[in-house]
């Protein structure tokens, strides 16, 4: 009886340690756990490799999902696309904000283009009205002249009428001016009209005014404050 239970326990633990070689490592490897389960304090880290062992880093195609290269060699260059396929969108230039470039809008069919404006004529001068001839003078711009008896007026004539006035006379209102500035005398003298003068037209004309020399003693100075005109 006692043989017997001697050969049975050492069946049971053949069996063990070959359950135990078959699940522990990975296949092909041989390992068997020693020592009793629970016995000394279990690493926590990596167990450094003993008796000759040296460990070998995997390359980064035997990672398990990463694309297999060659040794030594470079990643393939990508292929171009096949006839009528559309590159990834990736690669295709970016436009802006992404989307299509801004064409201008056709204008709509049927709408006429704007024409530019017509160039405007210049303007006329205005046509002189209708009617006889009729003459504006302006005031007298008077000279001295060496002579306290005389002074240089010039005069402008200008025709607003409808017709020229073809022949006239200019009446001079020369006034004698004393020492004090005593106006003691207003003398007229008459010269002819720088005649004829067209409709709308301007004429200018100098006169030299006279009066009697004994009029305007020694001190005093004559001036030739109004012009008239008439004219036919």
């Amino acid at each position: 009886m006692r043989r017997r239970r001697r050969t049975g326990i050492v069946a049971v633990a053949l069996c063990l340690g070959g359950a135990l070689t078959a699940c522990s490592g990975t296949p092909g490897e041989g390992r068997i756990p020693l020592g009793a389960a629970g016995s000394g304090p279990a690493p926590t880290g990596a167990v450094p490799p003993e008796g000759g062992i040296v460990l070998v880093p995997l390359d980064e195609a035997d990672v398990p999902g990463s694309p297999r290269t060659p040794a030594g060699g470079d990643a393939p260059a990508p292929q171009a696309p096949a006839q009528g396929e559309v590159p990834p969108a990736a690669e295709q230039p970016a436009t802006g904000t992404g989307g299509p470039p801004d064409t201008p809008s056709p204008g709509a069919p049927g709408t006429p283009s704007p024409r530019p404006p017509s160039p405007q004529p210049p303007p006329s001068s205005p046509a002189p009205p209708a009617g006889p001839a009729l003459l504006q003078l302006t005031e007298p711009v008077r000279e001295a002249l060496d002579e306290r008896w005389c002074e240089r007026v010039t005069v402008e004539f200008r025709n607003t009428g409808g017709r020229a006035a073809t022949s006239g006379t200019v009446t001079f209102a020369t006034h004698v001016i004393g020492a004090l500035g005593i106006d003691w005398a207003t003398i007229e003298t008459a010269q002819p009209l720088p005649a004829p003068i067209a409709p709308g037209a301007l004429r200018k004309k100098a006169y030299t005014v006279c009066v009697e020399a004994w009029r305007v003693p020694l001190g005093m100075h004559i001036e030739t404050r109004d012009v008239t005109a008439e004219w036919t």
